[in-house]
Protein backbone atom coordinates (compact mmCIF):
# COMPACT_ATOMS: atom_id res chain seq x y z
CA UNK A 1 0.00 0.00 0.00
CA UNK A 2 1.47 3.35 -1.06
CA UNK A 3 1.50 6.11 1.50
CA UNK A 4 0.48 9.56 0.29
CA UNK A 5 3.33 12.04 -0.03
CA UNK A 6 3.31 14.41 2.95
CA UNK A 7 2.44 18.02 2.28
CA UNK A 8 5.23 20.58 2.07
CA UNK A 9 5.70 22.77 5.14
CA UNK A 10 3.35 25.74 5.33
CA UNK A 11 6.33 28.05 5.85
CA UNK A 12 7.81 26.99 2.51
CA UNK A 13 4.50 27.56 0.72
CA UNK A 14 4.13 31.00 2.30
CA UNK A 15 7.70 31.92 1.31
CA UNK A 16 7.12 30.72 -2.26
CA UNK A 17 3.83 32.61 -2.61
CA UNK A 18 5.26 35.87 -1.27
CA UNK A 19 8.41 35.63 -3.40
CA UNK A 20 6.37 34.93 -6.53
CA UNK A 21 3.89 37.72 -5.82
CA UNK A 22 6.53 40.29 -4.93
CA UNK A 23 9.17 39.05 -7.45
CA UNK A 24 11.79 39.34 -4.72
CA UNK A 25 13.15 37.23 -1.88
CA UNK A 26 14.08 40.44 -0.06
CA UNK A 27 10.58 41.94 -0.25
CA UNK A 28 9.05 38.56 0.69
CA UNK A 29 11.35 38.45 3.71
CA UNK A 30 10.29 41.93 4.80
CA UNK A 31 6.60 41.06 4.43
CA UNK A 32 6.94 37.81 6.39
CA UNK A 33 9.30 39.17 9.04
CA UNK A 34 12.14 36.85 8.02
CA UNK A 35 15.57 37.22 6.50
CA UNK A 36 16.23 37.02 2.79
CA UNK A 37 18.32 33.94 3.52
CA UNK A 38 15.39 32.25 5.30
CA UNK A 39 13.13 32.85 2.29
CA UNK A 40 15.79 31.49 -0.03
CA UNK A 41 16.23 28.37 2.10
CA UNK A 42 12.47 27.78 2.29
CA UNK A 43 12.08 28.10 -1.47
CA UNK A 44 15.12 25.88 -2.09
CA UNK A 45 13.65 23.22 0.23
CA UNK A 46 10.36 23.37 -1.67
CA UNK A 47 12.20 23.11 -5.00
CA UNK A 48 14.12 20.09 -3.69
CA UNK A 49 10.92 18.47 -2.48
CA UNK A 50 9.16 19.06 -5.81
CA UNK A 51 12.22 18.15 -7.84
CA UNK A 52 12.01 21.24 -10.04
CA UNK A 53 13.20 24.86 -9.94
CA UNK A 54 10.53 27.43 -9.16
CA UNK A 55 12.48 30.57 -10.08
CA UNK A 56 15.22 31.64 -12.41
CA UNK A 57 17.38 34.62 -11.64
CA UNK A 58 18.27 37.18 -14.28
CA UNK A 59 20.54 39.65 -12.55
CA UNK A 60 18.39 40.84 -9.66
CA UNK A 61 15.13 39.82 -11.33
CA UNK A 62 13.32 36.79 -9.89
CA UNK A 63 11.37 35.05 -12.64
CA UNK A 64 8.86 32.27 -11.88
CA UNK A 65 9.36 29.11 -13.94
CA UNK A 66 6.50 27.35 -15.71
CA UNK A 67 6.27 25.00 -12.70
CA UNK A 68 5.89 28.00 -10.38
CA UNK A 69 3.23 29.57 -12.56
CA UNK A 70 1.32 26.27 -12.50
CA UNK A 71 1.69 25.80 -8.73
CA UNK A 72 1.03 29.39 -7.64
CA UNK A 73 -2.78 29.50 -8.06
CA UNK A 74 -3.18 26.33 -6.00
CA UNK A 75 -0.93 27.65 -3.24
CA UNK A 76 -2.76 31.00 -3.20
CA UNK A 77 -6.12 29.26 -2.98
CA UNK A 78 -4.93 26.98 -0.16
CA UNK A 79 -3.46 29.87 1.83
CA UNK A 80 -6.63 31.91 1.32
CA UNK A 81 -8.73 28.98 2.56
CA UNK A 82 -6.56 28.72 5.67
CA UNK A 83 -6.94 32.44 6.37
Amino acid sequence: MDRPCPLPPLSALRAFEAAARLASFTRAATELGLTQSAISHQVRALEDRLGTPLFTRDGKALIPTEAARTLLPFVREALQSLR
